[in-house]
């Protein structure tokens, strides 16, 4: 099972960028590549803004971690328009692929394997949830069921996208779920 991680962002709110910002002394782009490897979901295909990142990413995360770099058609563009990219490969055809973007360090393996259990047979995708919000960015998803159904332009957030097709909720720790946007968010 093939994993996207997403690290095009500009990290605006952070002001420094979130890929690198270290939590307990490991990048965050370690920690979420290191989850997705121990929960078997590779290649970790890592979209990126610039070729710039490859190379500074790529010297914080484990070699061991079989990594695919993809830049980003339109960089900084969101993360609906990555999604639509990975989606049309080819090589995710047939294939379930998880989602992760990069500022989730707390996620951890037993999470992503807990989906691939809550994906029902006629889902387009499995999606935690902490019982208030669900996070799409962290699904495990359909590729070829989902593909048609996501619009570039499309402004509405991706849980209202995803939340339209069909899917299955897990309800997690909301702890594991955490994201990093702003340096208040380290407190």
């Amino acid at each position: 099972m093939r994993a996207l991680l997403l690290a095009g962002g500009r990290s605006s709110r952070m002001g420094r960028d979130k890929a690198l910002l270290e939590v307990d002394g490991e990048a965050c782009i370690s920690r979420v590549a290191m989850a997705l490897a121990e929960a078997g979901r590779e290649p970790i295909r890592i979209a990126v803004a610039g070729p710039e990142d490859i190379e500074r990413y790529g010297a914080v995360i484990d070699t061991t971690i079989q990594v695919e770099w993809v830049l980003d058609a339109e960089p900084h563009s969101g993360p609906i328009e990555a999604l639509i990219e990975a989606f049309e490969d080819p090589l995710v055809v047939g294939e379930t692929l998880q989602l992760a973007p990069v500022d989730v360090p707390w996620v951890n393996s037993a999470l992503f394997a807990g989906l691939e259990g809550a994906l029902g047979p006629s889902d387009c995708l499995a999606m935690p949830s902490d019982g208030l919000w669900a996070h799409p960015l962290l699904a495990l998803v359909r590729p070829e069921m989902v593909v048609g159904r996501l619009k570039k332009g499309d402004r509405r957030p991706l849980h209202v996208q995803f939340s339209e097709m069909e899917h299955s909720l897990m309800l997690e720790d909301s702890s594991l779920l955490r994201n990093v946007n702003t340096p208040a968010d380290l407190e």
